[in-house]
């Protein structure tokens, strides 16, 4: 049966419709889908396991106080004995030189003013070989340069020469007391206290974990750290002399000070420098209290060798490690990768955290900067690059075409 004109006409509308539809559809839909950005992908975060912690066994000695540390760690790695503030004997004049140093500055290789001695340096003398004190000659008419008159002080441990210096810098032994308790307040040193300059007194007393703040305080003083290292040198119109620590140059020690007293016993102050790997630990420790100085110093370099081993060169993450990874909706897979490799020399307690915070991404070539794995290590923070470990693609015309729904 042939269509009436109606229908003929309705079908011809009906075609120019959908016609209109289709191409309006075309005209939005293929740009649409052809041209918008993918959706970004999420990472997924894979577990990250870090080193355990082992706390090294130290062999303390049973008598007086020990601790040891090292420069840049904060506070001991281990400590035994006492925790009282206990007499320091010679090591206070550790204390004395900072105290001095910080009113009268000198620089590596500077000889600083001349000091002329006279008759009360001469009086200071005689009353401390009257009470058996570790002196160095001295005459009225003598003129020294300060860093002699330091060398002097510290090297041998003259008691005469440390009130001599701190008359020098201070005016009296009152105004030096004066001067190093405001030096041990600025110093955070609170369970030391100093009477007087050269340690013959009981009454100059520290604590284990004071003193190894203050091993580092003297390191960091250039000055200090050069003299505290010097087996022996030529003083003029006294000769040569020689260092009271007989531990320098052996197994990397040098430094710090000696101390001898009936009520502090034998002591000791000491650093070491100690190479693991490619890096070099500054390892600072005390031992206070010894019955003489054969056993400390045997106690001392047992001591060093059972901390040296609890220090590791260890590998936080390898570059190329994957800590996240990336599955686009249309098959594209790529990884979140650490760029470098990162090691660290850790003493074994030190406790060690990873966080790592890999961003979401779209359309990316590979090596694309896409985070950060951030290390804590003790209190310290490392960061560690993140990368794409291959190109995320677009997913080409068709998928785009086929799937909308993940466009939009």
């Amino acid at each position: 049966m042939p269509l009436t004109r109606r229908q003929v006409y309705f079908r011809r509308r009906l075609a120019v419709v959908g016609g209109g539809l289709v191409a309006l559809a075309t005209a939005f839909y293929l740009p649409l889908t052809l041209l918008a950005p993918v959706q970004e992908v999420a990472a997924q975060v894979e577990a990250f396991e870090t080193r355990a912690v082992v706390q090294p066994a130290l062999t303390f000695p049973e008598y007086g106080a020990s601790a040891i540390g090292a420069v840049g760690y904060a506070g001991v790695l281990a400590s035994g004995g006492s925790a009282d503030a206990l007499p320091i004997a010679s090591i206070s004049k550790v204390i004395t030189a900072l105290v001095i140093l910080d009113a009268k500055p000198l620089a590596v290789g500077e000889p600083g003013p001349d000091i002329a001695f006279g008759d009360a340096d001469v009086a200071l003398y005689d009353a401390q070989v009257a009470q058996n004190g570790s002196v160095a000659p001295v005459y009225a008419g003598q003129v020294l340069t300060q860093r002699d008159a330091m060398n002097v002080m510290l090297i041998v441990s003259a008691n005469n020469y440390a009130e001599s210096l701190a008359n020098w810098a201070f005016g009296s032994q009152e105004a030096f007391v004066e001067a190093a308790k405001v030096w041990l307040a600025g110093a955070g040193l609170p369970s030391t206290a100093i009477v007087e300059p050269t340690g013959v007194s009981p009454s100059n007393i520290s604590t284990s974990t004071d003193l190894v703040e203050l091993g580092r305080i003297a390191l960091s003083h250039p000055v200090l750290a050069e003299i505290v290292g010097t087996p022996s040198i030529d003083i003029p119109e006294l000769g040569t002399i020689e260092n009271t620590n007989s531990l320098l140059g052996i197994t990397g020690i040098d430094g710090i000070k000696t101390g001898t007293l009936d009520e502090a016993g034998s002591c000791l102050l000491f650093s070491q420098d100690y190479v693991v790997g490619d890096t070099t630990v500054t390892l600072v420790g005390v031992v206070l209290g010894g019955p003489d100085r054969p056993t400390i110093n045997a106690a001392v370099q047992s001591l060093l060798a059972q901390a040296d081993a609890g220090f590791q060169s260890v590998t936080l993450v390898e570059q190329g490690q994957r800590l996240a990874t990336y599955d686009t909706e249309w098959g594209d897979e790529s990884a979140a990768v650490a760029a470098s490799t990162l090691s660290v020399v850790v003493w074994s307690a030190t406790p060690i955290t990873a966080a790592s915070s890999p961003e979401d991404v779209q359309l990316a070539e590979a090596g694309t900067d896409i985070g950060t794995l951030s290390f804590t290590v003790g209190n310290r923070t490392l960061d560690v690059p993140l990368e794409l470990s291959s190109t995320i693609d677009d997913p080409g015309p068709w998928w785009r075409l086929t799937h909308p729904l993940e466009l939009f």
